[in-house]
């Protein structure tokens, strides 16, 4: 490799790319690895490895799915925020950004996009966010800014609301149809505690069995 080359290439942003998907990423890989000012510094597929590559890697940004193996992607955000405050965090996620894009912000993401959105609109929002932008659809961002000046609730889903981050967790995934000991497998949590979480969910939601809380969780299309 050249000189120039070696200087061209240590001057392009490092992005991260954590999802659980091996084809999302390849895919998100190869579109990054073509631009001239971006390359993938490292890959995840879980959220366990994340903390000590962003240690070795260095990058400049983080893509993160919010569905992951193990702890989700806004448990792991909070944790890279104990760590690295500034880190820019680009949320990319197959679920509804009316329900996920407010809890992202408030947990410090710098943009949340949905995986629906045409590929190129990644590269927009990685480059607003390395830019010092805060990247949300416009639609998003127009409601956001309708409520705000409204003074309406800034959560889109008053239901859904009270629950928290991990309730929703469980909740949504109660809607895939896993049942208690497949919920608990995949989050790695007992299965007393999956057990506890779906009680608040039904007490939050005022559900009065666990039959209500699978058909509400289905019916709340959270998938």
């Amino acid at each position: 490799m050249t000189e120039i080359a070696k200087s061209k290439r240590s001057a392009r942003k490092k992005v991260f790319i954590v999802d659980d998907h091996p084809l999302l990423r390849q895919g998100l890989a190869l579109m990054i690895n073509r631009e001239n000012d971006l390359m993938v510094c490292a890959e995840a597929e879980e959220a366990q490895a994340v903390m000590k590559a962003i240690a070795a890697d260095k990058p400049d940004i983080l893509i993160v799915d919010i569905s992951l193996n193990g702890p989700d992607g806004l448990d792991l955000l909070k944790n890279i925020r104990a760590l690295y405050p500034d880190l820019p965090v680009l949320i990319l996620s197959m679920h509804d950004e009316s329900i996920y894009a407010e809890r992202a912000l408030r947990a410090r993401a710098n943009g949340y996009i949905m995986k629906q959105e045409a590929t190129e609109k990644v590269l927009v929002a990685v480059r607003r966010i390395l830019g010092g932008e805060i990247y949300l659809s416009d639609r998003m961002a127009s409601k956001l800014l309708h409520q705000y000046i409204s003074g309406a609730s800034t959560d889109l889903d008053s239901q859904l609301s009270a629950l928290s981050d991990r309730e929703l967790e469980v909740f949504r995934l109660i809607g895939e149809g896993r049942g208690t000991r497949q919920i608990a497998e995949k989050l790695h949590l007992s299965i007393k505690t999956v057990e506890t979480y779906q009680a608040h969910i039904k007490d939050k939601l005022s559900l009065r069995s666990g039959r209500e809380l699978v058909q509400h969780a289905i019916q709340s299309k959270l998938r």
